[in-house]
């Protein structure tokens, strides 16, 4: 990087969620977030809720936002 160069994690966009009764902070990117949403809307589900189905049938192991980037680009194929 050069001088004058952004953080590298500048470009995540981060949102906050209750999953199962705690909040919680997702930071991806601003394409991952549009694909979600869209996901979320054709299901007539809150962006939320699309999140909670996800997050509950998840492994413990496995990030959330890593599992949320693999479900888009699953999901949009």
């Amino acid at each position: 990087m050069g001088g004058g160069a952004t953080c590298p994690m500048s470009w995540l966009v981060k949102r906050s969620v209750t999953l199962a009764g705690h909040r919680t902070s997702i930071a991806l990117e601003s394409e991952f977030w549009d694909v979600l949403a869209e996901l979320a809307a054709s299901r007539s589900l809150s962006l939320a809720a699309l999140i909670a189905e996800i997050d509950a049938d998840r492994s413990p192991e496995q990030p959330l936002a890593s599992v949320l980037r693999v479900h888009a680009l699953r999901t949009k194929r």
